[in-house]
């Protein structure tokens, strides 16, 4: 009679590990793996505090993360969004110091600051579309060159040192926390609802799908290849804007040499890792919160056994190079 009921519940479990999408799931098996391993290492891992770090430190990333997916989902890149950050960050605290300056209201200089940033990250992402759509520059190139821009034109205006906020409520803003969260959270899972409906449930999603897989068929087919990447660029600047309004207000200031230094490095790695295909077509967008969920855990964990922060560039890159080459084996 055990021996039947034990035989009944091995073939349960059997046709429950049958039963899971290992591929389709495959980056949040990696993250609850890594979560278990972690907390063998170390005893605080668990802690509540550390917790919060990881998602607090992961949510900047992971909100310029969910832009470049819809830029790799077209077979794009995007180099330039670490620049951006740090530009546009200087630009929103010396629209808001402008601004306290002569009315000397907070929250309207908040106001302010958020409208400024979105317009600035917005109009940095329309600058690549434009490159890329009408001016033909592969998107490698074009963002390179971007890149290399906005970081002098930040360095430029903030004399390559610290511009800072003369507004308080601002740096309250940034480490705020609503039953335990911060608010960074909020915004990189809000963001993450809204944009998963956008790639799977809508019209341009699927043209975006279109564009990755094939552009000469998309184009037979009568889509707008152009204005879909358009769109997807200028989405991920806007997505930059809001990074750098939050991670500014974090600091209540803005170093311009180091502000959103190697985030084009982390953002694309955490779509990567996420399952989102390089070459383009195919995207998911919690995969990207899992992604960067998984490199914060990561970076997390070899600082609390003692690895050197040197070295966390080359466990990035070894994690990036061994996703693409297990996508290209499936492919």
């Amino acid at each position: 009679m055990d021996a039947a009921a034990g035989e009944k519940d091995t073939n349960i479990f059997i046709r429950i590990l049958k039963a899971v999408n290992w591929q389709k799931n495959a980056s949040f098996i990696a993250l609850v793996f890594l979560v278990v391993l972690s907390s063998f290492l170390s005893p605080y891992f668990l802690k509540p505090q550390n917790l919060i770090n990881i998602m607090r430190q992961v949510s900047y990333t992971g909100i310029i993360a969910l832009g470049m997916t819809f830029v790799i989902v077209t077979a794009g890149i995007d180099l330039s969004v670490g620049s951006v950050v740090a530009f546009t960050g200087s630009v929103v605290i010396l629209a808001m110091n402008a601004y306290l300056n002569v009315y000397n209201n907070e929250v309207f200089a908040i106001a302010i600051g958020f409208l400024v940033g979105l317009g600035v990250g917005g109009l940095a992402g329309a600058f690549n579309a434009l490159m890329i759509t009408r001016g033909k520059i592969v998107p490698f190139i074009a963002t390179l060159g971007s890149m290399a821009i906005f970081r002098s034109l930040s360095l430029f205006i903030g004399n390559a040192g610290e511009i800072q906020s003369h507004n308080e409520l601002y740096g309250s803003f940034g480490m705020g926390s609503f039953l335990m969260i911060p608010v960074p959270v909020f915004f990189l899972l809000g963001l993450g609802f809204v944009l998963n409906l956008v790639l799977n449930n809508t019209r341009y999603g699927r043209y975006l799908s279109a564009v990755g897989s094939n552009q000469k068929v998309a184009l037979f087919s009568a889509i707008n290849v152009n204005k879909i990447k358009f769109i997807a660029y200028t989405l991920t600047g806007v997505l930059v804007g809001i990074s750098a309004i939050l991670l500014g207000s974090r600091f209540n200031a803005v170093s311009t040499s180091n502000m959103g230094l190697a985030f084009e490095l982390d953002a694309i790695a955490a779509v990567i890792i996420g399952g989102t295909v390089m070459a383009g077509g195919r995207g998911t967008i919690w995969g990207t919160i899992f992604g960067a969920l998984i490199l914060g855990v990561i970076n997390n964990m070899l600082n609390m056994v003692g690895v050197s922060p040197y070295l966390q560039g080359t466990v990035k890159g070894l994690v990036i190079i061994a996703a693409v080459y297990v996508q290209k084996q499936k492919q």
